[in-house]
């Protein structure tokens, strides 16, 4: 073989079930008043630490559509290290969220999901800090089907 395998086109199956969870999850988004664009804000942070460019290709996109602000995307990165206000405390609030759940690593000076679950209750309640976790799963999910069959950037 010299390609990954697309798992998503050999079982098109289970990646419909896939596609239907999302479908559920952003009605959750909008029932309980998660905005779209910290919703993709989330969907681009999670994608740029697991580095897949597919996603990246079609969340940045999607977040500037949603209304994020550009500097904001260009500054994401660094968003733990901005003292200059640019990130909202929900933002900021989301995206250490985002990055505990992503890579949970208990012990080694990053906060951890106990932690970032009670950041984020401070800026979020229980239904918007359950579909926020909901974001962060799904994406991380997608991440995986991406870089696990080798998928290219939309539109390559």
């Amino acid at each position: 073989m010299t390609r990954r395998p697309y798992i998503d086109k050999i079982h098109p199956d289970i990646y419909r079930a896939l596609n239907g969870t999302v479908r559920a999850a952003r009605q959750s988004y909008d029932d309980v008043g998660l905005p779209v664009a910290l919703v993709e804000l989330v969907n681009v942070r999670v994608s740029q630490i697991n580095g897949c460019p597919t996603c990246l290709s079609v969340h940045i996109p999607a977040a500037r559509d949603a209304g994020v602000d550009q500097v904001l995307i260009d500054l994401l990165p660094s968003w733990r290290q901005d003292n200059s206000g640019v990130f909202t405390a929900s933002q900021r609030a989301a995206l250490e969220l985002a990055e505990a759940l992503t890579e949970p690593q208990p012990g080694t000076g990053r906060t951890t999901v106990e932690q970032a679950v009670v950041d984020a209750g401070r800026e979020f309640d229980e239904a918007q800090l359950s579909a926020l976790q909901w974001v962060i799963v799904l994406i991380n999910a997608y991440n995986r089907i991406s870089i696990g069959s080798g998928h290219p950037p939309v539109g390559r």
